[in-house]
C-alpha cells in the first residue's frame, strides 16, 4: 500500500516538473525546431524542442527534458551550414514537406561536432539571418 502511494507521489512530481518546464518554454517563447547529433542513421535521433537565440549562441531546449538549461548550445562563431535538404525516408513520418533540414558543423571549440536541424521556412529564415549576422573572421583578426 505504501509503495503505491509513494509511486503515485513520484509520478505526480514528474508530471508537475514536466508541466512546469513546458509552461516556462511557452512563456518565454522561441522557435520550434527538431535537432539531432550526427552521424545518425535513418530517421533516428531526432528530438523536438525550442530554439532560443541569445547573443552569439543558440540554445536548444528539448521538450522531453527536465533540465533548466539548454540541452545543446550552438555557437554562432564556429557554426557553418554544410548542406540543405528536404526530409527523406522515414523522416517524413515526423516532418512535413514544409520543413528544411540543415546539416551543420561546429568548426569552433567542438571541432568536428555535427548536427542536423529541421526548421519550417519562417524559422529557417530567422536561423540563417542570425547565423549570417556574425562578425566576419577578417573583422575579428583586426580587433585582436
Amino acid at each position: 500500500m505504501w509503495f503505491m502511494v509513494a509511486l503515485v507521489g513520484v509520478l505526480l512530481l514528474v508530471v508537475a516538473a514536466l508541466s512546469y518546464r513546458l509552461w516556462k518554454l511557452r512563456q518565454v517563447g522561441g522557435t520550434a525546431a527538431i535537432l539531432r547529433d550526427t552521424p545518425a542513421v535513418g530517421g533516428h535521433g531526432w528530438r523536438h524542442g525550442v530554439m532560443r537565440y541569445k547573443g552569439g549562441e543558440a540554445g536548444f531546449y528539448r521538450l522531453s527534458s527536465f533540465r533548466w538549461w539548454p540541452d545543446r548550445r550552438l555557437p554562432r562563431r564556429g557554426l557553418e551550414v554544410v548542406a540543405r535538404r528536404a526530409p527523406r525516408g522515414d523522416e517524413t513520418d515526423i516532418m512535413s514537406d514544409q520543413i528544411v533540414v540543415l546539416e551543420l558543423r561546429d568548426t569552433g571549440t567542438d571541432r568536428g561536432r555535427g548536427y542536423e536541424i529541421a526548421l519550417d521556412r519562417g524559422a529557417l529564415t530567422g536561423f540563417t539571418s542570425w547565423l549570417e549576422s556574425r562578425p566576419s573572421p577578417r573583422a575579428r583578426r583586426r580587433s585582436n
